[in-house]
C-alpha cells in the first residue's frame, strides 16, 4: 500500500514566557496508508491533538519545531509556504475539530460557513452550484429538510446536528485524508453511533487518522493503532495485534480500564497517576513514574522502538520475546 501521510522523527517543544523550550513531541513516527483508518489514543494531554494540528500547521505561535518531517505523498507539509498551506488545507486534507460551537462562527449561517470552504478552492463555481452542494452535503451527513437548515445559525442546531455541519464543511471537497479530533467528544451515546457510523461510511471514500481516547471505537472503525504517552508513540501496529496482544505496560493499563459487561470487579481498573506536564518529563521512559514494571534504565534512558512482530512496534526496555 502507498504511505499517504507520514512522520518521520518529527518533534516539536513550546517556549514559555521566559523563553525556555521544552520538548513535547518526540521523534514521532508512524504513517497512514491510502484508504485505511488510523486511530491515535492515549489519555488527555498526551500529544494527540498537537499531532493532529501539526498535520495542518495549525499550532500555536509559541510552539518550536525540534526536528524531523511530515510528508504528503512524499512532500514535506513543513516546508510549504502558508499560502501553499491554504490550498492543501480543506481539499487535500481536512479536519474535525472536538468542539463544534467554538468552530462555528456564530454569526453567519451554516450554508455561508461550509459555502466558503468551495469559494476558496473552486472560485469558479457559481453561488447556485455552491447552494445546491452545500445542501446536498448537508443531506449527506443526516440533516433533515437541509434546504431550510442550510439558512439557519449554529446556535439553531444541537451538538449532534453541529458536528455533523462539520464533517459536511471537512468533507465537502472530497478530501483525500480527514484527521477526526475527538469527534464524538460531549455527544450522548446515540448520537455518538450516528456520528461513528457516519465516520465509517466515510472511511470508504478516503483514509481517515481518528484521535480517540475511547478504544472501542477504535476497534469499530480503524485497521491501524498508535498509542502516544506524554507525547511519545509508545505502540503501534494493526488494530488485531494491539487489542489482542498489547505490550507496553500503558497499552496494557488502557486495555485493562476498559469497562466490561462480564468485569466481576467491584471498581473499575484506572492506571494509577496522570499524564506529567510537558516541564516534568522524565528523561528516560517518560511513563516510568506509573509503571509497575519499572526497572534500573527506565528513568534514565530513552527506551528503544523494538519491531516484536511484523509491524508491532513497541518502545520499552522490557524484553518480549517468547511472550
Amino acid at each position: 500500500m502507498t504511505k499517504l501521510l507520514e512522520f518521520k522523527d518529527y518533534s516539536m517543544g513550546f517556549k514559555d514566557d521566559n523563553g525556555n523550550i521544552y520538548n513535547l513531541l518526540d521523534k514521532i513516527t508512524f504513517h497512514i496508508e491510502e484508504g485505511k483508518a488510523l486511530g491515535v489514543v492515549g489519555e488527555s494531554g498526551c500529544g494527540k491533538s498537537m499531532t493532529s494540528l501539526s498535520v495542518m500547521r495549525l499550532l500555536p505561535s509559541n510552539m518550536v519545531l525540534q526536528g524531523g518531517q511530515i510528508l504528503y505523498k512524499g512532500e514535506d507539509l513543513l516546508k510549504k509556504s502558508e499560502s501553499d498551506m491554504q490550498k492543501v488545507r480543506g481539499k487535500d486534507i481536512s479536519m474535525v475539530f472536538q468542539e463544534p460551537m467554538t468552530s462555528l462562527n456564530p454569526v453567519l449561517t451554516v450554508g455561508f460557513q461550509i459555502g466558503e470552504v468551495l469559494k476558496k478552492h473552486f472560485p469558479d463555481m457559481s453561488k447556485e452550484q455552491i447552494r445546491k452542494k452545500v445542501i446536498e452535503q448537508l443531506d449527506m451527513v443526516g440533516i433533515p429538510s437541509p434546504e431550510k437548515r442550510v439558512n439557519q445559525y449554529p446556535h439553531e442546531f444541537s451538538g449532534g446536528m453541529r458536528q455533523r455541519v462539520m464533517i459536511a464543511m471537512a468533507v465537502i471537497c472530497q478530501p483525500n485524508l480527514l484527521i477526526a479530533d475527538e469527534p464524538t467528544t460531549a455527544l450522548d451515546v446515540t448520537i455518538q453511533a450516528q456520528v461513528l457510523d457516519l465516520m465509517v461510511k466515510l472511511k470508504d471514500k478516503g483514509s481517515l487518522m481518528l484521535i480517540t481516547h475511547n478504544l472501542g471505537i477504535v476497534s469499530e472503525i480503524c485497521d491501524e493503532v498508535v498509542v502516544m504517552y506524554a507525547g511519545r508513540v509508545v505502540e503501534k501496529g494493526s488494530m488485531e495485534e494491539i487489542f489482542d496482544n498489547p505490550c507496553h505496560p500503558y497499552t496494557k493499563g488502557l486495555m485493562e480500564a476498559i469497562p466490561s459487561l462480564t468485569n466481576k470487579k467491584e471498581e473499575l481498573y484506572s492506571i494509577p497517576g496522570t499524564v506529567p506536564i510537558a516541564k516534568n518529563f522524565a528523561s528516560g521512559c517518560r511513563f516510568a513514574d506509573r509503571c509497575s514494571l519499572c526497572m534500573g534504565d527506565c528513568k534514565d534512558s530513552v527506551p528503544p522502538m523494538k519491531e516484536i512482530s511484523p509491524n508491532h512496534y513497541v518502545q520499552c526496555w522490557l524484553d518480549f520475546e517468547g511472550r
